[in-house]
């Protein structure tokens, strides 16, 4: 058995698969969108809704709806 893994065609092949795999792995992750820009974006919308409830306690229930309507508009 040792004799087998040890044939030179087979650590090529294996040595071969791996750089392949590998390469394959980079260019899949290379176009992804991690989403860093939607979640500052969110997280600054986030900061303004607190602002404003902080200025104006009298309106929690209005402003708490239109968080509301633009979280589902965002999505």
């Amino acid at each position: 058995m040792a004799e087998w893994l040890l044939n030179p065609w087979v650590i090529s092949i294996i040595i071969v698969s791996v750089i392949v795999s590998n390469i394959a792995a980079i260019k899949y992750t290379a176009n992804m969108k991690f989403g860093y820009r939607d979640k500052v974006k969110y997280m600054q919308e986030k900061h303004k809704r607190e602002q404003a409830q902080q200025d104006d306690p009298d309106s929690n229930s209005h402003s708490a709806e239109q968080s509301n309507d633009s979280e589902r508009r965002d999505h």
